[in-house]
């Protein structure tokens, strides 16, 4: 019987593939292309393309896709068979380091927020070496980069990379000041803890709610949710496990490094949580992940739900995004070490964490904001919209001393003793975590908790990267023409801490009175709405500052935030022309279904009995009456308000329509029907409900 060891990566042409089929020479260079930056030769593309020809051949491959990630926020693939003709009728497996290097996709039809016109077809897709090949069914798939005719990136890939590279340039400048003259590169790690729901492919082929949108858009609460905290690490059911062991064994498959699966808080919801890896790659493993989520539960007869809040009542589902930053010596930047009070590059960096964070929190907000996260955040289960950063008691201290010139005594460690003597003893850590956060350190790392479960994490991790080296930009300007660097150091932590202080926040970010205190008292920003915040990207100093680190070029930022709020503005869009759909052909029938129902009922028991007074009959027959009537209106108000966007001037003015009125009408009429669900017998209702629904698994 094979082991995860001896499977693990296995359809994946990762270093052992390269080492193993590579000459030493070729194996170098792409090893330097890979691990420095260095400039790709075509000879070394030609021989790569060569043996990861044969390599996926003798796996069963006979196509080969560029893979890539257009602004959809899916993956995109065209398949080219291996197959040439050969002059004597037959065919030959061809693939060049030409086709490995560059494809020309169609690009007429993927999103562009107006970098091209739609009769400008041509696009480019350009192999990216830093992430590994790997083979999905029978077809080689190349991670690659996009970009239009002009050049103008149209992926999430290439302005991430950019990142990464310019927090590089700018870390080993600060490196660089503390001595460390042996460090190559600083790269950027993450590894996203990924959360989901699983309900039955029966109940989901039901509701058309689901089919179009991925969420319930209407149900009323049911005797039971996630009152009893029963689910959270609860015992998984087997039809659960036999997909998660499925999925592990997928993804370990493609050198995916699937670590950690639990129930979550609410009724059917799970997470699964990677081991952290580079930014690049575990991006690309992100998206790899959710399509296989997908793939695996219908095989079970499950359907996957990735979107962020597909049930009213209970919690939705989040993407917490562990970053953190080490060279490639293996230093993690980020970790304070034993004595953080002594630790001056630790303190430094974290400085730059907290200053970007600060400077930026507008970037932070909008890089995850979709029609789906605006239903998470702020709810009792997910951070606010405030952005804010716990740091915990230790370094809270430590950042207060230096803040006020003061020695630092230092943190006690405490031995946590149970009362038993047969369990083992061990030290308290010196901070807990804080899940209320959206920006909460926990160790060596940082987690970024606002992410909503079907985002590409690339967005937040673009603007997280982006603004950390413009602080380290700062720093190392100052710091390299100091005459006295230790004084200098000293005088700009202590600076940074005074000047950012207010983004820091331990305490209970749910608690409305922080809302207050961060808004009024504070001046953090609190975007509660992909319209408040989308249009903060073509700020002038947002745009200045990544234009200046080459992460995008204005016309990228103009066409992300045309395309972002059009996202937004189609997702409720359609939404909303579901909603009118569903009252109107299922749930307003319904109800007057059940209403007649109950009236033939009363007809027929007074025709026995005269006296009877069919007090429930008419009580229930009363309500629904009005109820359908109040849907019926509130359905044709709805069907108007979607109607009125087309009179919209720009993207901009339909998001705030749809903001203000469409969402508004989407909720009343929600409540109207889900009052109705509550009165109407089941076998009525046209639908299965939420008890059928988070409970069916």
């Amino acid at each position: 019987m094979s082991t995860v060891k001896d499977y693990f990566g296995c359809m994946v042409f990762d270093d052992r593939q390269m080492k193993a089929s590579l000459p030493a020479k070729v194996y170098n260079s792409l090893k330097k292309t890979i691990d420095e930056g260095a400039e790709l030769d075509l000879r070394v593309a030609n021989a790569v393309a060569e043996a990861m020809k044969e390599w996926a051949l003798e796996k069963g491959a006979t196509h080969y896709t560029h893979w890539f990630q257009p602004l959809t926020g899916i993956t995109a693939e065209k398949h080219d068979s291996f197959i040439e003709a050969a002059p004597d009728g037959g065919v030959i497996m061809e693939f060049s380091g030409k086709e490995l290097i560059k494809g020309e996709p169609d690009a007429s039809s993927f999103p562009t927020g107006g970098i091209r016109a739609t009769f400008e077809a041509r696009g480019y897709t350009t192999w990216d070496p830093t992430s590994y090949a790997f083979i999905k069914g029978k077809t080689l798939c190349i991670p690659t980069a996009f970009c239009a005719y002009g050049g103008q990136a149209l992926d999430k890939k290439t302005p991430l990379l950019r990142s990464m590279e310019a927090l590089n340039k700018q870390a080993l400048r600060i490196l660089r000041l503390f001595g460390n003259t042996t460090a190559k590169r600083v790269t950027s790690s993450v590894g996203p803890e990924q959360e989901y729901f699983l309900i039955t492919k029966e109940m989901y082929d039901k509701r058309l709610d689901l089919k179009m949108t991925g969420r319930t858009l209407f149900g009323s609460k049911p005797p039971k949710g996630q009152e009893m905290d029963d689910h959270y690490f609860g015992i998984i059911k087997p039809r659960v496990q036999a997909f998660m062991e499925d999925l592990n064994e997928e993804l370990w498959k493609l050198g995916i490094l699937a670590k950690a699966e639990h129930n979550e808080v609410a009724p059917s919801q799970h997470e699964l949580a990677p081991i952290y890896t580079t930014t690049n790659v575990g991006t690309d493993h992100n998206q790899l992940t959710m399509e296989i989520m997908q793939k695996t539960a219908i095989k079970h007869g499950l359907v996957c739900l990735l979107h962020e809040k597909p049930f009213a009542g209970v919690n939705g589902s989040g993407k917490h995004n562990n970053w953190s930053i080490g060279t490639d010596e293996g230093v993690n930047l980020l970790s304070p070490g034993e004595t953080p009070y002594e630790n001056a590059q630790f303190l430094l960096f974290l400085c730059a964490v907290i200053k970007a964070v600060d400077d930026y929190q507008d970037l932070l907000r909008l890089s995850v904001a979709t029609a789906g996260n605006d239903h998470r955040l702020g709810a009792n289960e997910a951070p606010p919209a405030v952005i804010s950063m716990f740091l915990g008691e230790e370094l809270d201290a430590v950042l207060e001393a230096i803040e006020k010139d003061q020695p630092y005594a230092g943190t006690e460690k405490m031995q946590m003793k149970l009362g038993v003597d047969t369990l083992p003893k061990f030290n308290r850590d010196t901070t807990d975590r804080n899940r209320t956060s959206p920006f909460a350190f926990t160790g060596n790392k940082f987690e970024f908790r606002m992410l909503g479960s079907s985002n590409s994490i690339a967005c937040a991790n673009i603007m997280l990267n982006a603004a950390v080296a413009e602080s380290l930009k700062i720093y190392a300007d100052r710091l390299e023409g100091a005459a006295d660097f230790e004084t200098a150091l000293h005088d700009m932590i202590k600076k940074t801490i005074k000047d950012h202080r207010r983004i820091i926040f331990n305490g209970n970010g749910y608690d409305d009175k922080w809302i207050e205190e961060a808004t009024k008292v504070r001046g953090l920003s609190n975007y509660r709405t992909t319209a408040d915040c989308m249009p903060h990207l073509l700020d002038e100093k947002n745009v200045k500052m990544l234009t200046g680190h080459k992460v995008f070029t204005l016309e990228e930022m103009k066409s992300r935030c045309e395309i972002m709020l059009e996202n937004y503005c189609k997702s409720v869009s359609i939404e909303a022309s579901t909603m009118v759909i569903m009252a109107k052909e299922q749930i307003i029938p319904a109800m007057a279904a059940y209403s007649k129902r109950l009236a033939e009922t009363a007809s027929a028991k007074l025709a026995i009995d005269s006296s009877i007074a069919c007090a429930y009959e008419k009580g229930i027959i009363k309500k629904l009456s009005g109820l359908c009537d109040e849907a019926m209106v509130k359905t044709d108000e709805l069907e108007q308000a979607i109607a009125e966007l087309d009179t919209a001037k720009d993207i901009v003015e339909e998001s705030v329509m749809i903001r203000d009125t469409v969402l508004v009408k989407m909720s009343e009429l929600r409540a109207l029907c889900d009052e109705g669900e509550k009165l109407t017998a089941k076998k009525y209702w046209p639908f299965p409900d939420y008890a059928d629904l988070l409970f069916g698994v």
